[in-house]
């Protein structure tokens, strides 16, 4: 199983990190939460509105996907985006 790290930017500019085995499925998710309210979506989304995941990278375990997600986490704003910029998807 493949899991895989996520940036997602909101219509406001911010950014939420996160790790799926599955982006797409999980991005359906945060924006159920921002238009219902509810799901299985992070509490985040309730108030911030997902535009599109903008940053993507792939680990072969979750353990190497959580710690590439604390990593991004402990990012400043500009070190994030310039993560974002770089990025070929």
């Amino acid at each position: 199983m493949c899991w895989q790290v996520y940036i997602i930017k909101t219509r406001c500019g911010k950014l939420y990190t996160g790790i799926s085995t599955d982006v797409g499925r999980r991005f359906k998710e945060h924006l159920q939460m921002y238009e219902s309210k509810q799901g299985k979506g992070a509490k985040f989304f309730r108030g911030h509105q997902p535009v599109k995941v903008v940053f993507q990278q792939s680990f072969e375990c979750r353990s190497s996907a959580s710690k590439r997600e604390s990593e991004i986490k402990k990012m400043n704003s500009s070190q994030k985006s310039a993560l974002v910029v770089g990025f070929k998807g």
